[in-house]
């Protein structure tokens, strides 16, 4: 295409495909964003440094020669470098003399630098070593021109090295490069979809700016920012791993290398975190420790979810409940999307297709069987003098303001005004509208969307005399309102254009304008990737405090720290092949992200999948830690029980999903109390073992548990990695590869079946499954333990986290919950498997009970063994029964020179609460 201008003009896709956004690229502004540009500065030198009193170093840096390329350089910098905790190190670098944006420290609450010196005068470098140490990291540096590097001391590596260009600081323009090896691993830099998988890959774009475009773009910024990655080294087998933050939610360019990594940011300052690791789930635990632990999520979240934009009235919602249950396929929450409300206004109930009475029958019945309701809300709130939300938060001047006025904007409703969470007063009024609703409809928890913010306006608007807007036909997406472009303020221009949206879009394009103003004068231009943060801190403390209970929050944008109130999912994909494989690297990059509780619409959002692609996709999809199908307004129908075969599929995928709700929630109080994610890459649990470093087809949910499903069309086989080790099917358990020093094993996968295996050396709690998580949860549990095959020797252990979850938080010591520990151990032909039980009072309570231990990969005859429980002998005839199975070798049988067998206890009813040993002798 050519724009009116004549110059050339990109165009991409962006929330659905019938519409198109055209940006116009000059070659100055192509050329001004390359990364290979001019030299923009010379650097700055070292003029003081000394310690502090805090155990920190603080110095001053001076420009070394100013130059104008995308504005004057900053003469002073203030230095600040400090070893906070044994594995975190920071460095803070900023104006010496002015005070400038940072992330909130009430919104991410750390530590603060000290306040700066007005007047700074040259001294002498006090410190006499050009080195800071701690515990693991060591800062040191070069005083002219000034740069950095951080080592780690175990092993002597450099895990950040700025020596290879200037540092640069302007007013509007901030870069920094890194070192790299080239043999380094490296994850993270989102949110964006990464064709290439979820380990980065080279001269690929990473732009982070918070942007409504939908999944479909590759390599662009979308919903959420950051600005954080993982590096994973192997030297001789060994492997080490670090964490970089670099906190700054202002728009920026990320150029990765392979040797190299450059930033190059639009505003703010430097913060960087340094977190030594040296494994990924120590880095996850540095890094959530610092940005706040996962939210705890209630037990039902981990149930089956569906949503549709298109359910037009309640009868609708009522009948797809109610196939869900004839087709037996389980289901725990019931969405709304926009179609509950009344004219797309926030907190209302449309009263002629969800009328309130009827709307609370329904509830009645759902919550009665213990399934839950959920609605969205979007931040944006309609312009209308009739509409009580709106004339409250005009009461209050809770909205972000354009000129002393509220900056107006189009989203579903029309004109709206966005509200600013920065401000104390629009959290309370928040949680007022929230409490108002609730008191209206009890729903069970809160979807906040388009909260980037979106917008589908662009500059200053204004609402149009003499025609309706929207007009009520037509793509409720068009712009009505009549605009102007703001280009006057360096804020809307800005001399660096960062590559946002993928083709170097106005930071201001479909949002609201950088150079609006929140609550005490920050500027939208550095707060805009941190809305949605925002809103989650606002509706988190909303939901707790309206009834003490834990909170549900699903947000589409994210920052660093949204972990710690909400779950996420993907945002618009489509039903295509690609867009389910991308769903699997977005799944682990927001766990690297400390948000675990993430996953992708089920099936794609728009346009239809197809009845093979929605087999496979609930095959992935029943293993993402948030499970729902959710499609567009403007696609046919896709819930599962839609094809007979799909709900074939979901019934075998979902149904082993609800047999395993009690490990996948044991895996959320880990996510909670250390940062571990749920889903995670496979080299988390094999960190050195190079070959799954970019693997992102298939996943483990906790450290053993491996996902190898099925991504192409037509295949009826599924070609998997199977790291150094023993596997066994979860689907069978007789089935075994064993992988001596890792291989790919090519398995059969027919249209219904989703390969999942058990590591060995692991205890799986599981119970009976159902239909609904409440009923699922009251079943008898059984124990899958699993040895190396044909070990003589071994070792295997497992927990079980079990609380009552309504409470908001998620820990041990309130009367309320229970922990246990398995342990089982085989040597000199004996097998023992037992529990030591923290605070068994509340399961017992429950009366939960383990029926069934099956116990795999045991050396030893087919005859049966003389079973002991706590001690004593489980005569023949009694409730005890035992099994042996015989295991099958689906690769690997050279490996093992013996049979290897299952042996299966039955009829335990031992109480979940008690401590227990059971133990016997095999047959030689």
């Amino acid at each position: 295409m050519v724009s009116r201008n004549g110059l050339p003009a990109i165009c991409f896709s962006s929330i659905f495909l019938t519409w198109l956004v055209c940006v116009t690229v000059t070659a100055e502004e192509a050329k001004s964003s390359s990364p290979r540009t001019a030299k923009i500065g010379e650097g700055y030198r070292l003029i003081s440094i000394e310690d502090t009193p805090d155990g920190a170093i603080v110095g001053v840096l001076q420009v070394k020669h100013n130059n104008n390329v995308y504005g004057p350089d900053i003469p002073l910098l203030r230095l600040y470098v400090k070893h906070e905790t044994e594995n975190r190190l920071r460095v803070h670098m900023t104006d010496a003399k002015k005070q400038r944006w940072e992330v909130p420290y009430n919104l991410l609450p750390r530590e603060q630098p000290p306040a700066l010196k007005q007047n700074i005068k040259k001294k002498t470098l006090t410190r006499s070593v050009s080195e800071y140490s701690g515990s693991e990291l060591v800062f040191s540096y070069t005083s002219d021109p000034f740069s950095f590097a951080v080592k780690r001391k175990s092993n002597g590596d450099t895990l950040f090295d700025s020596s290879s260009s200037p540092l640069v600081f302007k007013e509007q323009y901030l870069e920094i490069s890194t070192k790299l090896p080239k043999d380094a691993s490296l994850y993270g830099l989102g949110e964006n979809t990464q064709a290439h998988g979820v380990k980065l890959y080279p001269n690929d774009p990473y732009t982070l700016y918070s942007t409504d475009i939908s999944t479909i773009n590759l390599n662009a910024d979308l919903y959420g920012s950051h600005p954080v990655y993982m590096d994973l080294r192997n030297e001789g087998g060994k492997s080490y791993t670090h964490g970089v933050l670099l906190l700054n939610s202002n728009g920026m360019d990320v150029f990765y290398r392979g040797n190299s990594l450059t930033y190059k940011v639009i505003g703010g300052l430097f913060d960087f975190y340094f977190f030594s690791g040296p494994s990924p789930l120590n880095v996850l635990n540095q890094y959530t420790s610092f940005i706040g632990r996962p939210a705890p999520m209630p037990y039902w979240a981990f149930g089956f979810h569906q949503c549709r934009w298109g359910y037009h009235n309640l009868s609708v919602v009522e009948d797809v409940v109610e196939n869900y249950q004839k087709a037996k396929i389980p289901l725990d929450v019931i969405w709304n999307d926009d179609d509950h409300m009344d004219g797309h206004k926030d907190f209302t109930l449309n009263p002629i297709n969800y009328p309130h009475e009827k709307l609370l029958n329904f509830l009645d019945k759902i919550h009665n069987i213990g399934m839950k309701y959920i609605v969205i809300i979007d931040p944006g709130i309609a312009v209308n003098s009739s509409y009580g939300v709106y004339q409250r938060g005009m009461a209050n001047d809770v909205f972000i303001k354009y000129e002393g006025e509220p900056f107006l904007a189009q989203v579903w409703p029309g004109a709206v005004y966005f509200p600013d969470f920065l401000n104390p007063k629009t959290v309370s009024w928040w949680g007022d509208e929230i409490r108002r609703f609730h008191e209206l409809v009890p729903v069970d928890g809160l979807w906040i969307d388009m909260n980037e913010a979106s917008n589908f306006c662009s500059g200053k608007c204004t609402i149009p005399k003499g025609k309706v807007c929207p007009s009520g036909t037509g793509p409720g997406w068009i712009c009505c309102l009549d605009c102007k472009n703001i280009t006057s303020t360096r804020w809307d221009n800005p001399p660096y254009k960062i590559n946002a949206s993928g083709v170097l879009a106005p930071v201001g394009f479909k949002t609201i304008a950088t150079s609006a103003v929140h609550y005490n004068g920050v500027l939208e231009y550095d707060a805009h990737s941190i809305y949605g943060f925002s809103q989650a801190f606002a509706t988190h403390k909303a939901l707790q405090g309206l009834q003490g209970k834990r909170p549900f929050i699903l947000s589409r944008s994210t920052y660093v720290g949204s972990g710690k109130y909400v779950a996420h999912w993907t945002g618009d994909n489509k039903g295509t092949w690609e867009d389910l494989r991308y769903s699997i690297s977005a799944m682990l990059n927001f766990g690297i992200f400390g948000v675990p509780m993430v996953g992708s619409d089920i099936c794609g959002f728009y346009p239809a999948p197809t009845e093979e692609l929605c087999n496979r996709w609930i095959e992935v999809g029943a293993f993402y830690p948030f499970s729902r199908d959710h499609a567009n307004y403007y696609s046919p129908r896709q819930e599962l029980y839609q094809w007979e075969s799909v709900a074939e599929s979901a019934r075998n995928a979902l149904g082993m999903r609800y047999k395993l709700l009690p490990y996948l929630y044991t895996l959320n109080y880990e996510a909670h109390t250390s940062g571990a994610p749920i889903a995670r890459p496979l080299f988390f649990s094999f960190p050195s073992y190079t070959e799954c470093y970019g693997l992102s087809t298939q996943f483990l949910l906790g450290s053993s548990l491996m996902i190898s499903p099925v991504l192409e069309q037509g295949k009826t086989q599924v070609k998997a990695l199977f790291p150094p080790g023993t596997w066994y099917s979860l689907f069978d358990l007789t089935d075994t590869i064993v992988s001596k020093d890792g291989s790919y094993v090519t398995l059969d996968a027919p249209l219904h079946v989703v390969n999942v295996h058990l590591y060995q050396n692991t205890i799986l709690p599981m119970q009976k499954g159902g239909l609904i998580s409440k009923d699922a949860r009251m079943t008898p549990f059984n124990l899958i333990v699993t040895f190396h095959a044909g070990a003589t020797e071994g070792e295997a252990k497992g927990n079980l986290y079990l609380d009552d979850d309504e409470l908001p938080e998620m820990n041990l010591g309130n009367g309320r919950s229970t922990y246990i520990d398995f342990h089982a151990s085989v040597k000199e032909g004996t097998v023992k498997v037992w529990s030591q039980v923290q605070e068994g009072k509340f399961a017992l309570d429950k009366g939960w009970i383990i029926d069934t231990i099956d116990v795999l990969g045991l050396n030893g005859s087919g005859a049966l063994p003389r079973i002991e429980l706590d001690g004593e002998p489980q005569m023949r005839g009694s409730n005890v029964q035992v099994s042996i199975s015989e295991h099958k070798y689906l690769y690997g049988q050279g490996e093992v020179e013996k049979k290897i067998l299952k042996v299966g206890l039955k009829g335990l009813n031992i109480p979940v609460g008690k401590n227990f040993a059971v133990s016997w002798k095999m047959g030689s």
